[in-house]
């Protein structure tokens, strides 16, 4: 019991004597507390649309800790637009395809305190495929799907370190 309460004021030291700041903090260097996310839909995959709308909103209020409003009430912009995917088959058995790697492309245009900045990233996902087409066009989604999550939580990552630099 004693070296839990000693491992809790430890790890509490090392935070606040270190100057740690959440992410957030950086963040608020490069975007203004209300900002105007737009979400260009792709025509192959329209389906993944709401998905990156709702996880980008969801980001500007937990890890940007900001607001989402309309383009006229907001001074910072983010533009998300899914580029397209490729798959490519990194695993065969009896000739079939059983496991593939899929690059998820997305492209971030944001308007912020600094000015326009634009940031393409590739997100790389490996998933199996099951020998049911209906089961393999799901598994494809879901891919797309944790390739735009990975590709956004990226993002969060480079206006982070953008943030710490603009200091």
């Amino acid at each position: 019991m004693r070296t839990n309460h000693f491992i809790t004021i430890v790890a509490f030291l090392l935070f606040t004597s270190c100057g740690y700041k959440p992410s957030s903090h950086y963040i608020q260097n490069i975007f203004t507390e209300d900002i105007f996310v737009q979400v260009n839909i792709d025509k192959a995959e329209p389906e993944n649309a709401p998905f990156v709308k709702d996880e980008i909103n969801r980001l500007v209020y937990t890890r940007f800790k900001g607001r989402v409003t309309s383009r006229e009430k907001s001074s910072s912009q983010i533009t998300v637009s899914y580029a397209g995917s490729t798959f490519n088959p990194i695993s065969y058995e009896n000739g079939f395809v059983t496991r593939y790697s899929a690059n998820i492309r997305v492209n971030f245009d944001m308007v912020t305190k600094k000015g326009r900045v634009k940031k393409s990233i590739s997100a790389i996902v490996e998933s199996d495929i099951q020998s049911s087409s209906l089961l393999s066009a799901s598994l494809r989604n879901d891919a797309i799907k944790k390739g735009l999550e990975k590709a956004l939580n990226e993002f969060v990552a480079f206006v982070s370190a953008k943030g710490v630099l603009s200091k």
